[in-house]
This record gives C-alpha cells, sequence and structure tokens, in this order.
C-alpha cells in the first residue's frame, strides 16, 4: 500500500514538471530503442526481418501499461487517463498483452 503510494506521487510529480524535463527521460529511451534496433539488425545474418513497428511498440507499450497498471492499484479509470487514453482503448490493449 505504502509502495503504491509512493508510486502515485512520483507520477503526479512527473506529471507536474515542465516539459523540458521529460525530455530527458524520453531521449533514454529513444537511445535504448535505437541501440536495441542497431543489435537486432546486426543479428539478422542476411535474414529479412519481421515487422519492426509491432516489434517495437509491443516491448515498450506492455511494461509501460503494467507499470501504471500496478501504480494505481488496477484501476483503469486512472490508468487510462495517466497514459491518455480511453478507457475502452487501455482494455483493448489489456486483453491484446493478456493483462488483468
Amino acid at each position: 500500500m505504502l509502495m503504491t503510494t509512493l508510486k502515485r506521487q512520483k507520477i503526479l510529480r512527473l506529471q507536474r514538471l515542465p516539459h523540458n524535463k521529460h525530455m530527458t527521460n524520453i531521449c533514454k529511451l529513444s537511445d535504448a530503442v535505437k541501440d536495441s534496433l542497431d543489435e537486432y539488425f546486426s543479428h539478422l545474418d542476411g535474414q529479412p526481418p519481421h515487422p519492426i513497428y509491432e516489434m517495437v511498440l509491443g516491448c515498450v507499450e506492455k511494461p509501460m501499461i503494467e507499470y501504471i497498471l500496478h501504480s494505481v492499484g488496477g484501476n483503469q479509470s486512472k490508468a487510462a487517463e495517466i497514459l491518455g487514453l480511453n478507457r475502452n482503448t487501455l482494455r483493448k490493449k489489456m486483453a491484446l498483452y493478456n493483462l488483468q
């Protein structure tokens, strides 16, 4: 319970930060995606790549949704609001990734 409260407070603090402070974390995520794609393509060994968009989106979207859902104690309405999604869209994505 205390951990969930602390995570909520952290999320609320992040939401209040000026836009340019978010960019540092976004750039880290961007760098991680680029590094992962570089590694992926370097190991193809002449084989055609799988659909990249779905692969990358799934690698980022699922843990993000899991994290937010956990941080709000599973409250889908709050999670949807934090994610900027419609609650029905969140539920579809939860079904897609087998999240409860």
